[in-house]
């Protein structure tokens, strides 16, 4: 597993002002600057009338966390096209598993330049950290360490030894403390006793320290992609020519790509509604001849649709709709080196040949209501699953697993939200010596607090987990 963090430590323009030099400030300090406010020597931290003396036409406003949320959520969205594993890390910070992702992309090199170069195309500046737990690449990023193509765990390990102690973000009164102690680098805090990190600082910091290094779980929260896309951006001005708006439009088209490849789908038509001032919406209909999920295709579209385009007035926001999503599942990279589309006949001869005969073969659906007795092996090629089976999960336990029931609700790392009625399954009376025997069971469809689909039952002795179906 590779995580990737994306840290934008200068945001753009329209999350917090209209016109540039911009800063955001918060109780009279700047919070945020845009890059002509940066230039002009105006810093985070740093006060508005000291701002204000070295750049007098600055534009000062009220940071806005609900605006700068939405855009890592927008942003978050476009990271879907890199991995369905993205996690937020509020205000500024994005973390990917990239892990499963970089074949598809040819190696790490070209992912992370197509990821730079993506959110530097969203007007974003943005440090990148790469490394094995999702904690050490927030500090990479944090630290501006540059990822590093060929970098071996001990390697890793060094570097991360090497950040300066800010890339924790502890509290002020922690970091004063470790000033007066003189610890300046992690390395430093990991050679010291954990039991005496925790009793100075809090259990928190000797747990993160051991997170970073991977000796515990660090288990974080994916995001959660909408079931339906619709994205607002309000514009940072008046736009009175309809080629002006693709600039905005196209964070939504982008987001909208990543939020199709995580869900592995595609669309045939959307909606940009364009909101106007003193009148009432307009709509403008994007519609493709086949399924897609390409960005650069949707952008090319709208650029035709818009340079043709009168506005009935001006634009102060936008919101895409996506409309007619159906599955597009993507293509099969070709294994053993073939080249062309010969089926899977050429890689079935070849596994078998690695393998032995007996570890690859089909499945198929028998006659039988019991889970356990429900499916045979069969020999490749093969009809598979019959399509009028009921809802069945792919993935069966060895055994079952018993769950604890608290309040008569089943749990399994948290209470369990049952999705369907109870489906009895009462089977097996001629089934004697060894068999599995007579069942009498309630099978229900279920979700954890993970999101995970479980299929589970309850019988005379309690509730049990048989199955997951992703």
């Amino acid at each position: 597993m590779r995580w990737l963090a994306l840290r934008m430590f200068r945001l753009p323009i329209e999350v917090f002002a209209a016109r540039a030099p911009a800063v955001a400030v918060t109780r009279g300090r700047v919070q945020a600057a845009d890059a002509a406010a940066e230039a002009l020597g105006v810093l985070p931290g740093q006060k508005l009338s000291s701002a204000l003396g070295l750049a007098p036409q600055l534009a000062a406003c009220e940071r806005d966390l609900l605006r700068e949320s939405a855009a890592l959520a927008r942003l978050a969205c476009w990271a879907g096209r890199f991995s369905p594993q993205v996690c937020l890390a509020p205000p500024d910070e994005l973390l990917i598993d990239i892990g499963g992702s970089l074949r598809l992309f040819g190696g790490l090199a070209p992912l992370l330049q197509q990821a730079a170069a993506g959110v530097a195309a969203e007007a974003y500046s943005v440090s990148l950290g790469l490394a094995s737990t999702p904690l050490a690449a927030q500090w990479f990023a944090r630290a501006g360490v540059a990822p590093e193509l060929t970098q071996r765990p001990a390697d890793e390990q060094t570097q991360l030894a090497e950040l300066p102690v800010a890339v924790l973000g502890l509290d002020e009164r922690s970091a004063r403390r470790l000033a007066v102690l003189g610890i300046e680098r992690v390395g430093t805090l990991q050679a010291l006793p954990a039991a005496s990190l925790a009793r100075r600082f809090g259990p928190a910091l000797p747990m993160q320290l051991a997170q970073a290094r991977g000796e515990l779980p660090d288990l974080r929260r994916c995001f959660d992609f909408p079931e339906c896309f619709s994205e607002y951006l309000e514009l940072p001005a008046r736009v009175e020519q309809a080629p002006m708006l693709l600039f905005g439009a196209r964070r939504l088209l982008q987001a909208l790509a990543g939020w199709l490849n995580a869900r592995g789908a595609g669309l045939q038509q959307c909606v940009l509604e364009l909101e106007h001032e003193d009148k009432d919406d307009s709509r403008l209909v994007l519609g493709f001849a086949a399924p897609t999920r390409d960005g650069e295709r949707l952008v090319r579209v709208l650029r035709e649709r818009l340079d043709r385009l009168e506005l009935v007035a001006p634009v102060v926001g936008l919101r895409l709709v996506a409309e007619r999503i159906e599955a597009m599942p993507g293509e099969s990279v070709p294994m053993f080196g073939e080249a062309g589309t010969q089926g899977i006949a050429p890689v079935i001869e070849r596994l078998r040949a690695r393998l032995g005969r007996e570890a690859v073969h089909g499945i198929a659906t028998v006659a039988g209501h019991r889970p356990e007795c429900s499916t045979v092996a069969l020999d490749w090629p093969q009809e598979t699953a019959s399509s009028e089976a009921p809802l069945r999960p792919l993935w069966l336990l060895r055994e079952p697993r018993p769950l604890q029931e608290q309040a008569g609700r089943p749990h399994h790392d948290g209470p369990l939200q049952l999705l369907t009625r109870p489906e009895r399954i009462e089977s097996g009376w001629w089934d004697t010596g060894e068999g599995l025997g007579d069942i009498r069971r309630d099978y229900h469809v279920a979700r954890s607090v993970r999101g995970e689909w479980l299929w589970i039952y309850r019988d005379a002795s309690g509730w049990w987990l048989q199955g997951l179906f992703a």
